[in-house]
């Protein structure tokens, strides 16, 4: 049963992750509270939010309308002894791609397939994140390839796989860049049309539509 200092000191958290401009809460906030969305996650991270946000943050995420429905939910709770077991939503999927060098693949990704960053952490930068409308892949450094590269390549291992409304457009884009296919554009036998594109660092991405 969900404790309400608990769910206090989670909104006080929020509030904190906002401040200190942490970028994945910035998509809880867009993807919960209407009035953001539409918003970047710099905007999101720009915008006045305060401790009443980020209760109503913790109340939508418990399934309630605001703060006081759920302070009143969980009051009722304690009254009648209930122990429930929320379901969690899922809200988005992130895949982790390893990387050589965080500068030199945030610039393929951005300069070549036309992705934004969205941060970079550590000194040096040791993970980052870029993402191009609802698509976000997270960048981590490693010193040594995490894959074995013939294996990678044998088996055709995708590191992502992305899905677009119009598969063909990117495609053509990407062919503009000057970006390496490790397949071209074709029509699969269940349907789909897919293309897969080779980043520097051996990751296969797949796009399909």
């Amino acid at each position: 049963m969900p404790n309400i200092e608990n769910l206090k000191k989670q909104a006080k958290l929020y509030l904190r992750w906002h401040r200190e401009r942490y970028f994945p809460v910035a998509q809880r906030t867009r993807t919960l509270l209407p009035r953001y969305r539409g918003m970047s996650d710099r905007d999101v991270l720009a915008a006045s939010f305060k401790l009443a946000d980020a209760q109503e943050l913790v109340a939508k995420n418990k399934g309630f309308e605001n703060w006081a429905a759920l302070r009143d939910g969980v009051g009722h709770m304690a009254n009648d002894q209930t122990q429930t077991t929320a379901k969690a939503t899922m809200l988005a999927a992130e895949p982790q791609l390893f990387v050589a060098d965080i500068a030199a693949a945030c610039a393929f990704y951005t300069s070549t397939l036309g992705f934004a960053e969205a941060f970079r952490w550590g000194e040096p930068p040791f993970y980052a994140q870029v993402f191009r409308d609802g698509a976000r892949l997270n960048l981590r450094h490693v010193d040594a390839p995490a894959i074995d590269a013939t294996l990678s390549e044998r088996e055709q291992f995708l590191s992502a796989s992305i899905t677009t409304d119009d598969v063909k457009a990117p495609f053509l884009e990407f062919q503009a860049t000057g970006v390496v296919f490790a397949q071209t554009l074709k029509s699969e036998p269940w349907g789909a049309r897919t293309f897969i594109v080779r980043d520097p660092d051996g990751n296969l991405i797949l796009f399909a539509g």
